[in-house]
Formats: C-alpha cells, sequence, structure tokens
C-alpha cells in the first residue's frame, strides 16, 4: 500500500490577541490564542479561553486565510482583524504556521 500524499494543501492558523486599546471585558489578553490545524480543528492552550465574540469576528475569514491567494489580494496582505466590541478594541492577528497537505475526500 502507497501512502496517499493528499490532493490539497491549506495552511494551519494561530489566531492570536496583537492588542487591546480599549478596557478589557472578556477577560483575554495580549499573546492569548487558538490555533486552526487540519482544516477544522481548533485547539487552546489548557486553561486559556477565547471569547465566541472576537472569534465570530475573524471566524468568517479564516478559510481564506488557509488557502493560497493572490498577491494583490486585500486578504493576502492583511493579518489583523477587530473584535466587533468598540470599548475593547481588541486585535488579533492571523499566521500561518505550517502548510499541511490533506485528502478532500477526508474533509467535508
Amino acid at each position: 500500500m502507497v501512502d496517499d500524499p493528499g490532493d490539497m494543501e491549506l495552511y494551519d492558523l494561530r489566531v492570536s490577541v496583537d492588542r487591546i486599546e480599549g478596557r478589557s471585558v472578556c477577560g483575554m489578553s495580549t499573546g492569548d490564542y487558538f490555533e486552526l490545524t487540519n482544516s477544522a480543528h481548533l485547539t487552546l492552550p489548557e486553561g486559556q479561553h477565547f471569547c465566541v465574540y472576537a472569534l465570530a469576528s475573524v471566524l468568517p475569514f479564516l478559510a481564506a486565510k488557509q488557502r493560497d491567494l493572490a498577491s494583490g489580494d486585500w486578504l493576502a496582505q492583511d493579518s489583523h482583524f477587530a473584535c466587533p466590541d468598540p470599548e475593547e478594541r481588541l486585535i488579533m492577528r492571523v499566521e500561518r504556521t505550517r502548510r499541511r497537505r490533506l485528502n478532500s475526500a477526508d474533509l467535508t
């Protein structure tokens, strides 16, 4: 049996709190993060949390950030996203951490 190298590539991502320009009402701090790996596995460091509202604001962009983008695409050049809470002004940074080869048949 030959190992299947996969038919597509996606990036694993780390979404971290880059800065908080207001007051932290969700209990998060600069440096808090979650990782998105293997297309859809979201993990947090043990004992940490991530605000569901901050997550909701960045979530629509993660599938695109996992893929190769055209060099002129704004999303290829921008990696910062803001939580919608105007009092908090929490700014997140999305970074690619690893390029992973996957089988599309294994994904939904």
